[in-house]
């Protein structure tokens, strides 16, 4: 099933990202935690590979398994590093051969070491170039990346969603968000949107904090700014973890509650392949 066929029937969506296991152990802890959200029946889940392609070939498999063998609708990542145009084509028909219908295209990292993104040759330089690439040799639903306080690489808000209109105009049937912490940026960034003349769903992209060191971690990876409080809370119980937990599990619930009093189309949860946290807000909203 596409996951726009999805919207058709609901209103507002809960999906859960995820990255292949990396050894044997993670593997275990991995089913444990697929075996407690499959009892949320999520509408969707997306699997991610690691920076530079570096697990593409596990993540389709994980894919493969995810849909076929445990029945959830799965999202496929796919993106442009080190990716021609005979390497995208032999890719997602691999990808449509066993079912997959949906895919999240991103420009993605660039590869470690490297400070700056370059496209192999033949390749892609743009997310939007990808899309409307699978968009004109592929029938797949197709996912892009916003951001709601902006591209790092992007001079300004205004210019960044200039960049997003691109992907939509190229084929993004719709966007689920980069983490955030506060709000009010996510409903700034949707009027902006509107006004720029980008009308598809725009899933909010949520994660708690539940460690002190997560702070630093989360706003390197992401840029996103952490409410003074929450970071103050985290930092006064940084040696007792299970109030760390709750301080942040709290937060993010009433983060998720008012996202979604004020309309967002539901929440795609970035769950760092640990459901613990993810099952307790989700069973909370």
């Amino acid at each position: 099933m596409k996951i726009t066929d999805i919207f058709l029937s609901q209103e507002k969506t809960f999906s859960f990202e995820f990255f292949p296991p990396k050894d044997e152990i993670s593997a275990v802890d991995f089913g444990i935690n697929i075996g407690r959200l499959m009892k949320l029946s999520p509408s969707f889940v997306t699997v991610t590979y690691g920076a530079g392609g570096s697990t593409q070939e596990r993540t389709f498999t994980l894919v493969d398994y995810l849909q076929n063998k445990i029945g959830l609708t799965t999202v496929a990542h796919y993106t442009c590093v080190n990716t021609t145009k005979e390497k995208v084509k032999n890719d997602l028909q691999y990808i449509a051969n066993r079912g997959i219908k949906n895919l999240m295209l991103l420009r993605g990292d660039p590869p470690k070491g490297e400070q700056k993104f370059m496209p192999a040759e033949d390749g892609f330089m743009h997310a939007s170039d990808l899309i409307a690439f699978v968009d004109e040799h592929f029938d797949f639903c197709k996912a892009a990346a916003a951001y709601v306080e902006k591209h790092p690489e992007a001079i300004s808000l205004e210019e960044d969603l200039i960049n997003v209109k691109t992907k939509v105009n190229a084929g993004a049937d719709y966007l689920i968000t980069q983490l955030f912490f506060v709000n009010e940026y996510y409903f700034d960034y949707i009027k902006l949107a509107k006004a720029e003349g980008i009308n598809c769903r725009i899933i909010p992209g949520i994660i708690p904090i539940t460690t002190f060191h997560q702070i630093e971690r989360f706003s390197k990876m992401s840029a996103a700014k952490i409410p003074a409080r929450l970071a103050a809370d985290i930092e006064a119980n940084k040696e007792n973890s299970e109030k760390c937990y709750d301080i942040g599990v709290e937060y993010t619930i009433n983060q998720c509650r008012e996202l979604l009093d004020r309309g967002a189309p539901g929440i795609h949860f970035y769950t760092l392949n640990k459901s613990r946290a993810a099952v307790e807000i989700f069973e909370s909203l």
